[in-house]
């Protein structure tokens, strides 16, 4: 039986906090994520609590071929990155990210204090992500498993 109603602030972190091979896992220092619409057995998307201390990452800068992707800061002042160049966030501003535009984007705490969002995207089976900034790909299976690979096709 899943919760009907819970504090997102008391929901457990992931265990693992990113699903990135290494040298890129490293760089998500300073991120911690809370999987709330895991709690509640949600299939067709997922809804996260992510809290980024100062320094701290979203993700590598990336694109979605499938997964739409919504963002809404709750607290702090998170910089958007994206094709177009950065954007400070306040809270109450949203942002949302459509598949297959290519345009890629991350959030990055530049600020003194914490940034806390909730970042909302679909379960597309046989997604994938592309990161301009760095020496990676990404290809989700059927299952929703992450596979990564360097840009000329060799696994990680």
């Amino acid at each position: 039986m899943h919760n009907i109603a819970i504090q997102a602030e008391h929901a457990p972190a992931k265990s693992i906090p990113t699903i990135y091979p290494e040298p890129f896992a490293s760089r998500m220092a300073g991120r911690t994520v809370q999987v709330l619409g895991d709690l509640f057995g949600l299939q067709n998307f997922g809804i996260n609590r992510v809290t980024l201390a100062p320094g701290g990452m979203s993700a590598l800068r990336h694109a979605h071929r499938l997964q739409d992707e919504f963002v809404y800061v709750l607290q702090g002042q998170p910089t958007l990155v994206t094709d177009e160049g950065e954007t400070l966030l306040q809270p109450g501003m949203c942002a949302g990210f459509k598949a297959g535009t290519g345009n890629a984007h991350h959030l990055i705490n530049r600020s003194t204090g914490n940034c806390v969002y909730l970042v909302v995207g679909d379960r597309t089976p046989g997604d994938s992500a592309s990161y301009p900034d760095d020496d990676i790909v990404a290809q989700a299976n059927d299952a929703g498993q992450w596979h990564f690979f360097h840009k000329d096709g060799r696994p990680y």
